[in-house]
């Protein structure tokens, strides 16, 4: 049965003090997660985390970007996929269809156009997050005035060329009016996630600190993609004591319908809730 756990995300709003942050789908992956996360006991994702799974026993990750606005000023954290769709055959092992192609009709719902976007900020260089700057199909980049911003660490693996406005980010940076650079190295080396503060609110972009809800539970559970997954243990160790502070809310890309929300404690433990829909 599909739900808010399981189906890829809507076109969702939050404000946070002075920013609304709009999420703009572009498409989805599929996770599988006895592969993504090698170490699990097989026997949590036909019970405990079965809610998760879409009716091929995929985990939905959700693919976009996200829209950042500041009075008449604009920017995007993560830029989608792109126009295209990967069949699960041509795709990684631990993944099934990975497809996207909506960003662009995502923002134009929310009345923008692509040149409003002053800045692009990349949580990575991974291709579900860079898709329509970096490899956009033939028309080029929509966002060919922005500043395009990834951490200094991944910039520096980067081995294709790059016809675009690049900036190397450092944690502690702030990119945009209220949002700041976070260093979260472990998925990449440059990873980075991006706090929004604003009106004694605040707010974080993870990223891939984490992919699945089932995380807020688990982070020490290495993934398969992490280029160091040690470090990518402690980062997600360090992302949830962030979260767990009073009050802080997340973005979380990849976690199917369920974005916006915050980590809680529970008699079980922590757990993901989201905001209300």
């Amino acid at each position: 049965m599909s739900t808010r756990w399981n189906r890829p995300a809507q076109l969702r709003t939050a404000i946070v003090g002075e920013h609304r942050l709009t999420y703009l789908p572009d498409g989805a992956v599929q996770l599988d997660p006895r592969r993504w996360y090698p170490r699990t006991e097989p026997s949590l994702w036909d019970d405990r985390y079965a809610d998760l799974l879409d009716p091929g026993g995929y985990l939905t990750g959700s693919i976009g970007g996200l829209l950042v606005e500041y009075g008449d000023r604009a920017m995007l954290i993560d830029a989608g996929f792109g126009p295209r769709t990967i069949p699960a055959a041509h795709t990684h092992p631990a993944l099934g269809v990975l497809a996207g192609g909506d960003l662009l009709t995502s923002l134009k719902q929310t009345g923008l156009e692509p040149e409003r976007i002053e800045t692009v900020a990349f949580t990575h260089l991974h291709d579900d997050h860079f898709g329509w700057v970096l490899r956009p199909g033939p028309e080029g980049s929509p966002f060919k005035g922005a500043e395009i911003i990834a951490g200094a660490a991944d910039w520096a693996a980067w081995r294709e060329p790059v016809a675009v406005r690049a900036k190397a980010v450092h944690g502690g940076e702030e990119v945009f009016p209220g949002v700041t650079a976070m260093a979260a190295p472990g998925h990449t080396p440059g990873h980075t996630c991006y706090e929004i503060a604003s009106g004694g609110e605040r707010l974080i972009a993870i990223g891939d600190a984490l992919h699945s809800a089932a995380q807020a539970a688990h982070p020490e559970w290495p993934v398969l993609m992490d280029v160091d997954q040690e470090r990518g243990v402690e980062t997600r160790r360090k992302v949830l004591a962030a979260l767990g502070e009073d009050g802080v809310r997340a973005f979380a890309i990849h976690f199917a319908d369920t974005q916006f929300g915050r980590i809680r404690q529970g008699e079980d433990g922590p757990y993901w809730e989201p905001d209300e829909s």
